[in-house]
């Protein structure tokens, strides 16, 4: 971008009040610095998408990508959790400028459950609020150059993901689901969401499809399968692939132990790392 276009870009806004230039002026020098941006979404909740995202971000910097992970589930974060780094926190400079939490592979992650004093405390906040802590964590942290940053919504087409869409410029979109008709029925609405935001999808991931029978490894499908492959097909959106519910990597992301990490030969893990394929061969 030309300098003049660049000041142009970030000169004050007619009506715009000072705070709300300066964080606009902080978010456009965050992403000028960050060349991939995704959003991992989905219609439904429960349909593992804290897990994708993490395990995405992590697959990312064991190819030798730099990564940002940024979870803006303010009602629900898990990311801490899945990664393990829940003991931590961000510390602060004397500028005010967040440093993120360096998470396994080098992820630098960003959350709100960094900041709550109590990880059992709810968070009860209206759009707006969650509109300038959103703009906060992106523009007030030294998140660096990066190759990709990975971004975890909460379910639904609300105030996060559609922040996200706004204000970060480019971002595509990665959906989730399970393959039951209540959830891909979700997922076709966050497809009309996206679309009718313009925003890029890059695929579809079909998580939770069978189970993986902790005794003898054959695959059960709970779950009727099949109903996430064959949405993408019927809306134009790419399928990535089918991911099992396996219990020894549940038991993983409960101990903060990334699957495609700690398990890369497992039928989680291989199905992640299939399906993470094509996105991290685009980079």
């Amino acid at each position: 971008m030309s300098e003049k276009a660049e000041n142009t870009r970030d000169a004050q806004r007619p009506g715009e009040d000072e705070k709300s230039w300066k964080e606009r002026v902080a978010v456009n020098q965050t992403l000028d610095k960050i060349t991939n941006k995704l959003m991992v979404f989905s219609g439904k909740g429960g349909v593992g998408k804290s897990t994708v995202a993490a395990n995405l971000a992590v697959s990312l910097a064991q190819s030798g990508q730099r990564v940002g992970l940024l979870d803006i589930d303010f009602h629900g974060p898990s990311i801490p959790k899945l990664l393990g780094v829940t003991d931590k926190r961000m510390d602060i400079t004397e500028d005010n400028t967040a440093l993120p939490v360096i998470g396994p592979s080098g992820v630098k992650i960003v959350s709100i459950g960094f900041l709550l004093p109590d990880l059992d405390q709810a968070t009860i906040w209206r759009g707006p609020l969650k509109m300038g802590v959103f703009k906060q964590l992106l523009g007030q942290t030294e998140w660096g150059e990066l190759d990709w940053l990975i971004i975890d919504s909460p379910p639904g087409t609300g105030d996060e993901p559609l922040s996200v869409a706004q204000t970060i410029v480019g971002t595509k979109g990665l959906l989730v689901t399970t393959p039951q008709q209540i959830a891909t029925d979700d997922v076709r609405r966050s497809i009309g969401f996206a679309r009718k935001l313009g925003m890029e999808l890059v695929g579809m991931i079909e998580n939770m499809s069978g189970m993986v029978c902790p005794h003898c490894g054959e695959r059960i499908d709970v779950f009727k399968g099949g109903g996430g492959k064959a949405m993408a097909a019927e809306v134009g959106v790419r399928f990535l692939g089918r991911v099992p519910l396996d219990p020894a990597a549940v038991e993983a992301g409960d101990d903060g132990r990334p699957v495609v990490a700690a398990m890369p030969d497992s039928p989680t893990g291989k199905a992640l790392l299939e399906a993470f394929g094509p996105i991290i061969t685009s980079a």
